[in-house]
């Protein structure tokens, strides 16, 4: 072979290559953008059951097309708290079974027919029309879910592509007996084992790797006894992904990845010492015999489909050995104290913008509940002041600070990233909602500090002014609580509930502040007490505006228009039948007592 023949070849092969692992880098991006954070999601929800979980691992893995794109799905998920180590554990399982779907779509490059019909089935015979209709949807596609699929298409085509230059390229190798006997080298178990290894680590794919031996065998003769060592030591090599991904991650994250590699070198272990003790004993026939790219994904498959459902029920030992690689000290068990609740908030996240979005958002309904909470132990304190109740207002409205410190740095972070449209308006939401809530906990703390002054100074309400105050905070309670189901839900029909709400609430307002001058002009109450209501009656009318803004925000972002003022003025100005019979449906469910002075 002369030295130009050589470069071609070389040239080919590496171009093939990069080619295969960028198509295949481009249509998992693809299929992961997409899902715009479903599957993580899903898959934080449903791992409670190890058949469930192995499952969905499976599937998902399917999907993305990469064992090591959703194990570093996992080690994330892991990281933040949102799955735990016995969880994951039976994902990774079904990971490594769902990856080997990968080489059965590439093994129909080897279709071979006169029949045109069964010809079609060749991905080389399809993919010019998918990259032809992927760059159509890329281009020119204004829909952010048909750019995703264009996508799609382009990294399927792209890989195709890349496979069918690999093959080409090693083509001529078939006529050079030095490479046929540097092939033969790699029947030594052990050092195919290790091209296996050496080789997924560097381009760091284990699909990538039985890709190329896949290629090869289009080309040139790969039998059965060069092609199982390298796709076992694939297995192994694949985990490096995890292993780096895994850097930046907290000890959970770590010892997620270390379950991958333990349980990939148990299983290459475990296969290599069985399967060349039995033929050493029995002499494999097969073993001798070209395996064609079904083949090699034959043997993919049939490793993984009985090495993981095997280790299924030993799951647990996984769990084990990562704990005691890096065990739980006392300063990893305060972290996991103080980062409860903010551990979705994991910049491991950030690659994947809209799932990062979501984690973040349901953070923010997790601080809505906070303020919930806050508010309602603060209107108890009233007529019921306990001095550890007030703690815990105090406490929890410092939480909601964290929160939204947290929120927002992150909210921030995944705003640099490319957003579609949706995303986009879901993420503004988010960070003028928080915002409202963090002053809603501020006004909670504010009755609590009210109330404690009340009770040190043997201070308390009139029967008279306590029943409206119960009513009064009985509206507000209820405005709080639907902006936090319409928050939560992204419920516009139900956000369009909370202003004619919040004009009662004010109305109430009104209302008590002209029945305590009566009441003070006749010596009924004392001007103390008026301070207390007026003030307490001052954070109530505020939190309901504050509501009012959440409300308007999901509104305007479902209809892609952030003009709340310009939104409260024209419903009002209106006055249509709806809003009217709404305000007048609160004004009597909340209709104070009446009185005779």
């Amino acid at each position: 072979m002369s030295s130009l023949e050589l470069f071609s070849l070389v040239a080919g092969l590496v171009g093939g290559l990069a080619m295969f692992l960028y198509g295949m880098n481009v249509m998992s991006g693809g299929l992961t953008k997409a899902a715009g954070g479903k599957l993580e999601s899903v898959l934080a929800k449903v791992t409670e059951h190890p058949i469930i979980a192995y499952a969905f691992g499976v599937a998902v893995t399917a999907v993305v097309q990469s064992s090591s794109a959703s194990t570093v799905m996992v080690v994330g998920l892991v990281n933040s708290g949102i799955m735990t180590l016995r969880q994951a554990v039976n994902v990774i399982l079904g990971a490594n079974l769902g990856t080997t779907f990968t080489a059965w779509l590439l093994s129909l490059n080897a279709i071979s027919s006169d029949n045109f019909f069964i010809n079609l089935l060749k991905p080389k015979s399809f993919t010019p029309f998918l990259a032809i209709i992927g760059i159509g949807l890329y281009m020119f596609s204004k829909s952010e879910k048909k750019k995703n699929v264009g996508t799609i298409l382009l990294g399927f085509s792209v890989l195709m592509f890349g496979m069918s230059s690999m093959s080409d390229a090693v083509s001529p190798l078939k006529d050079v007996e030095s490479f046929k006997q540097l092939l033969t080298t790699f029947s030594n178990p052990l050092v195919g084992f290790l091209v296996g290894i050496i080789f997924t680590m560097v381009i760091q794919s284990s699909a990538g790797t039985i890709g190329v031996l896949q290629a090869l065998s289009l080309s040139v003769t790969v039998g059965y006894s060069i092609a199982i060592p390298v796709v076992v030591g694939a297995e192994v090599g694949t985990c490096i992904t995890a292993i780096l991904s895994s850097f930046g991650a907290n000890k959970n994250g770590k010892r997620t990845a270390l379950m991958h590699l333990y349980f990939n070198v148990i299983k290459a272990t475990l296969f290599m010492i069985i399967f060349y003790s039995l033929h050493a004993v029995i002499h494999f026939d097969f073993m001798d015999k070209e395996i064609g790219m079904a083949g090699i994904a034959g043997i993919h498959t049939l490793i993984n489909l009985v090495a993981t459902p095997l280790m299924l029920p030993f799951s647990g030992i996984l769990v084990s050995l990562a704990l005691k690689t890096i065990p739980i000290d006392d300063k990893e068990k305060k972290e996991q104290e103080e980062q409860e609740g903010l551990r979705t908030l994991d910049p491991l996240f950030l690659s994947n913008p809209p799932f990062a979005l979501e984690q973040a958002r349901q953070t923010a309904v997790t601080m809505a509940k906070m303020t919930k909470e806050a508010l309602d132990k603060a209107i108890d304190l009233i007529t019921d002041y306990h001095k550890e109740t007030a703690e815990e207002v105090e406490y929890l409205e410092q939480q909601v600070d964290r929160y939204e410190d947290e929120l927002g740095t992150y909210l921030m972070k995944i705003n640099s990233h490319h957003l579609a449209p949706d995303d986009s308006h879901t993420l503004s939401l988010l960070l003028h909602c928080i915002t409202d809530y963090e002053r809603i906990s501020d006004h909670a703390l504010n009755i609590a500090e009210k109330a404690k002054s009340m009770d040190e100074n043997e201070r308390s309400f009139s029967p008279k002014a306590q029943a409206e105050m119960d009513i009064y905070s009985t509206a507000v309670r209820d405005i709080v609580d639907t902006s936090i189901t319409a928050f939560d839900n992204q419920d516009v029909k139900l956000a369009k509930t909370i202003e004619p709400l919040e004009e009662t609430i004010d109305e109430i307002q009104k209302e008590v502040k002209r029945r305590h001058v009566r009441r003070l002009r006749k010596g009924k109450c004392t001007i103390e007490q008026g301070f207390d209501l007026s003030d307490i009656g001052t954070d109530f009318e505020r939190i309901a505006d504050h509501c009012s803004n959440i409300a308007v925000g999901i509104i305007e972002a479902h209809e892609d228009n952030y003009f709340a003022h310009g939104y409260i003025e024209t419903l009002k100005a209106e006055k249509n039948d709806g809003f009217e019979q709404a305000v007048d449906f609160y004004e009597r469910k909340y209709r104070l007592p009446s009185v005779k002075y």
